[in-house]
């Protein structure tokens, strides 16, 4: 027998299932039976496909039966099975990226966090919940030793060679007080027709049923051992639309996903002509923990005429869809299609092309019939679907109309086509500001003179992805998109005065480029500002403060673009600087000029100390 550790993030989860999943306790048998389930998937498509596994002799199902007087449960299954080393790997470890980032996030309510543990998935380990003990006897196709596996969940787990007659999964809950009601026959069969229904693989319950033979007045109890099938065994996303409730898919949705929570909407198509398909999409109400890793593990199953072929294929949807949860099954591929196969097959990609016009579909309609739903999933999966924009030019234009915005002039989200429908007449362009707090972008000196003129502005607060998506699209429909973060967005604000004004500030211009050097890439008399005395914007052609972070956080830049400062013509501050040949005092406020814009716009001081002492010294004077 050999004694190991728990993985510390496994430690973790099992603490915080143990206190934060308590109240749904009785999920640890939907999860118990979902893993059953996997693994009878796995051998069956082996034993379609793979010549060692097809003279296979045991019927794939699943085993239910109980020990009242011993308080023990067990589910058994004909599946995959395992070996020592799969035991301490699938049992001992959790090798999803970005687990100890995911605990970090909890914050110790155990309500909020039962639900980011249901989008983790507790899996296996939701059994101690009700069990002080677990033990797993399982068994892989071929091999001639089996394997033990047990612990009580306290830190250490036992693995040994043990006896096992025939292959398949064995796991034995040994139930503490608060599990031993799940020791008898009606309370099983409800959570199995509850949970478990549409399990496509027959689920058996044994059970001691008794009877009684004899007079009145002396019956003999008779004691018999029954098996029954519980579950319906059909795959619930063959079945007919009209023939499933809400309930039912709810409760399909929360098997495959292992979420705790009711998806927030789904997708239900049956595909019948030149392709035979059926796909069954569901939207959680959160967004999957790992939905920003590279190394996402994605959510949709493919079969093939009801044989699982994998669950584990980033290519079956696009990237941009990754939250999607749900099935694909095909009447059409082979059995032994692989990746390599999949990522080139027409058939999958008619699909894939198909599934996704479907689903975004959908969410136009939604997004058109119930708005307050929609604005949840937009919470939740509006910087996935600005990637679409970037990466699938074939629905370019339904995912424009799909995400949203927050704005100058509208509360909560707005979508382009809003934006235009309340455009000034003789606007030509739509603007946006692009940065990281949506507070900060609101107060922008940037975007005083569009408020002035009753203009909207976009406000782009994610710049993960808006700087490289907008920058990269130009137009929405017959629309500019211009940032007014750029020195050439102001143009339509510009008028003959200003012209004017810039004439009659030229010697200004020139005593603050003088001063501030290679620090600004030129001054110029700005169109955009009322209150503030200056902003500093990029230069048409360079890119902004926020998309220079992001080239520089992927090694693409190394040295800053100098920005370009634009002064307020009509600010008092600039009008004494025109009136003033004093050295000193030039330098200090043509600092101060670029400093204060450089805070507006939360960008870094180059000298902190130099912007402080000079604040003091004009401090001094007026004082």
């Amino acid at each position: 027998m050999a004694s190991h550790q728990f993985q510390t993030e496994v430690s973790q989860l099992l603490h915080l299932i143990i206190h934060s999943l308590y109240s749904n306790k009785e999920i640890f048998l939907r999860e118990l039976i979902s893993n059953a389930s996997d693994a009878l998937d796995k051998l069956k498509y082996l034993s379609l496909t793979d010549d060692k596994y097809k003279s296979l002799d045991q019927e794939f199902r699943i085993d239910i039966k109980f020990d009242e007087e011993a308080h023990t449960l067990t589910i058994a299954d004909t599946g995959i099975g395992m070996n020592d080393e799969e035991l301490a790997q699938n049992l001992g470890t959790i090798a999803k990226s970005g687990t100890k980032s995911f605990l970090a996030n909890l914050s110790g309510d155990a309500k909020k966090d039962s639900n980011l543990i249901g989008q983790f998935g507790v899996g296996f380990y939701s059994a101690y919940m009700v069990a002080d003990k677990i033990e797993v006897l399982t068994k892989k196709p071929g091999d001639s030793q089996g394997w033990k596996w047990t612990s009580d969940g306290k830190g250490e787990f036992d693995i040994s060679p043990a006896e096992k007659e025939n292959y398949g999964t064995s796991i034995t809950l040994y139930l503490n007080d608060e599990g031993k009601e799940y020791t008898t026959r009606w309370q099983l069969e409800l959570l199995i027709k509850k949970y478990s229904d549409h399990i496509s693989f027959p689920i058996y319950l044994e059970y001691m049923s008794v009877r009684y033979e004899g007079d009145e007045k002396d019956p003999k109890e008779i004691k018999e051992k029954k098996i029954e099938k519980i579950n319906s065994g059909s795959a619930l996303w063959k079945r007919s639309k009209s023939e499933l409730t809400d309930a039912d898919y709810n409760e399909f949705y929360k098997t495959i996903s292992h979420d705790t929570e009711d998806p927030l909407f789904y997708v239900h198509t049956k595909a019948e002509g030149t392709l035979e398909y059926t796909t069954l999409f569901f939207i959680p109400k959160k967004a999957p923990f790992d939905m920003l890793h590279a190394d996402y593990k994605p959510g949709v199953k493919l079969y093939v005429s009801r044989v699982f072929i994998t669950d584990d294929d980033q290519e079956l949807m696009p990237v941009y869809l990754r939250f999607l949860r749900g099935v694909i099954d095909s009447e059409d591929l082979p059995l032994n299609v692989s990746r390599e196969i999949l990522q080139q097959n027409k058939i999958m990609s008619s699909i894939r092309n198909a599934s996704v016009k479907k689903v975004l579909a959908e969410l136009k309609s939604l997004s058109e019939s119930n708005k307050e739903k929609y604005n949840e999933f937009i919470k939740q999966y509006n910087v996935v679907l600005k990637e679409g924009i970037w990466s699938d030019w074939a629905n370019r234009d339904t995912l424009l109309d799909l995400v949203r915005f927050k704005s100058t002039v509208a509360d909560g989200y707005t979508s382009f086509a809003d934006y235009v429908g309340r455009m000034k007449e003789g606007q030509k362009a739509i603007y946006y500001i692009t940065g990281g707090n949506e507070q900060s972008l609101k107060a922008s000196p940037l975007i005083e003179a569009y408020k002035a003129k009753g203009y909207e502005v976009l406000v782009m607060d994610d710049p993960r992805i808006d700087e490289i998506v907008l920058s990269a699209l130009g137009k929405y429909k017959d629309y500019d998109l211009k940032s007014v973060n750029k020195s050439g967005s102001a143009e339509e604000l510009k008028s003959a005065e200003d012209e004017a004004k810039a004439d009659a500030l030229k010697p200004v211009l020139e005593k603050i480029k003088n001063v501030l050097g290679d620090k600004i890439k030129k001054a110029v008399v700005s169109s955009r500002l009322s209150d503030s005395p200056s902003c500093i914007v990029a230069d048409e052609n360079d890119p902004t403060m926020e998309m220079q972070e992001i080239l520089r956080s992927i090694g693409q830049q190394k040295d800053d673009c100098a920005p370009v400062l634009e002064i307020n013509p009509d600010h008092v501050i600039v009008k004494r600087l025109a009136d003033t040949d004093d050295k000193e005092t030039v330098e200090d406020i043509s600092w101060l000029l670029l400093d204060e814009a450089k805070l507006a716009e939360g960008a870094k001081l180059d000298d902190p100390a130099g912007f402080i002492r000079r604040i003091n010294k004009l401090a001094e004077k007026a004082l």
